[in-house]
């Protein structure tokens, strides 16, 4: 346990503190705009996550390149403890009474479902696992060049693809199928719809990440020239 421990604290202090903050900052507002369905008509439904997710896959996708799919899931479930501790704080400022003025609309935003939260977070964890394995797996193919422009834009756009189906899949199936119609009223999104949002809303995100993907690859390259988290790399070999 111990070594745990010490093993996470020394990824945390390795891992580029901005890194770990856009991470975080994108799962939260993950929650916060997965409320809002943006477009819904027979055959799609897209929720406001879309707008950011992209941002959550692309972070563990740089991890991975440098740290292993082992730090990239556990940054991940760092990510998602922040998460539960920010819809917590959010949970409390909206059900502490005020006379101010009509808060309503804020309360219905931050109060979040907690229906919403267990989707999402399973979502999450669930996808994170398969986009680090398979960014991992795919990156272990390259022989040649595994350090190439070609390998991570490969690694990374195929791993972001399925994980970012996996995780809006998940979550609308729990949230819109299972939950909604119980407590939103009878409102719910049919299989069809879960299926179509989940593969749109992949590619979007995925084109979202491919704009920033050379910004990503520019970030794994200079850790790499720079020996970014020398201390952990070189703890974990020993393990080995």
């Amino acid at each position: 346990m111990q070594n745990r421990k010490k093993e996470f604290s020394l990824l945390l202090r390795s891992v580029p503190s901005y890194i770990v903050a856009f991470f975080v900052l994108s799962v939260v507002m993950m929650n916060l705009l997965a409320n809002k369905t943006i477009y819904q008509s027979e055959y799609l439904a897209l929720d406001g996550g879309i707008l950011i997710s992209w941002l959550s896959f692309m972070c563990m996708d740089v991890i991975t390149k440098h740290f292993g799919p082992r730090a990239a899931s556990e940054i991940s479930l760092f990510a998602v403890l922040c998460n539960l501790l920010a819809c917590l704080i959010f949970y409390l400022a909206a059900i502490i009474p005020s006379n101010a003025q009509d808060y309503s609309a804020f309360n219905s935003i931050f109060a979040l479902n907690w229906f919403i939260l267990l989707g999402s977070t399973i979502a999450f964890i669930v996808s994170s696992l398969v986009n680090n394995v398979l960014n991992h797996y795919i990156g272990s193919c390259f022989k040649k060049n595994p350090d190439g422009k070609l390998a991570f834009m490969t690694r990374s756009y195929l791993s972001t693809l399925a994980g970012q189906f996996v995780d809006n899949l998940f979550f609308a199936i729990i949230v819109f199928m299972i939950f909604a119609p119980i407590f939103w009223q009878g409102f719910s999104w049919t299989f069809i719809q879960c299926v179509t949002c989940a593969l749109t809303g992949a590619v979007l995100e995925l084109m979202m990440e491919m704009i920033f993907s050379p910004w990503a690859y520019r970030i794994t390259k200079s850790w790499q020239k720079n020996k970014v988290g020398e201390a952990y790399l070189s703890y974990m070999k020993e393990k080995r």
